[in-house]
């Protein structure tokens, strides 16, 4: 029962130290840039390749695609794909729609703020900030906040 103890013991010692199996190396996420070093045409400069924060391995994706398929692809949008509630409420307050607290919290002053804006751009005035909303909403996330403005 000893010998029996000490060799499970040791199996699992082992186990923990050297794993039982193939270990994977940690991907880390692909960024906007690097997205954009994949989907861009060829005539990118090298400079601009060089500033990307893009990982190398990004690059060799792009030289394999055909660059007829290249040109099809859809530009990368430069907005974020989902704006945070801070985010809406900052660009709602700086275009004079919003005029709460930025609590990050989307309630009844936020949903109409955003159908506010929604009308005055010609949008579907729905409450909701989906990609066409905060395409017209993102201009004002850094604009100096409007004195008295609200529409």
């Amino acid at each position: 029962m000893k010998k029996f103890l000490a060799v499970a013991v040791i199996v699992a010692v082992g186990i923990t130290v050297f794993g039982c199996g193939k270990k994977q190396e940690a991907q880390e996420p692909m960024t906007m840039e690097a997205l954009n070093t994949i989907n861009a045409p060829a005539a990118v400069t090298p400079e601009a390749r060089a500033t990307a924060e893009a990982p190398v391995q990004a690059a060799p994706v792009a030289a394999q695609a055909p660059a007829q398929q290249m040109e099809s692809l859809p530009a990368v949008p430069s907005v974020p794909a989902k704006p945070s509630p801070m985010d809406i409420q900052t660009a709602l307050k700086n275009a004079g729609y919003y005029s709460g607290s930025i609590d990050g919290k989307i309630g009844l002053k936020s949903k109409k703020a955003i159908e506010d804006f929604q009308k005055a751009n010609g949008l579907t005035a729905d409450g909701k900030v989906g990609p066409k909303t905060w395409a017209a909403l993102s201009k004002y996330l850094t604009a100096q906040v409007t004195s008295g403005q609200a529409q």
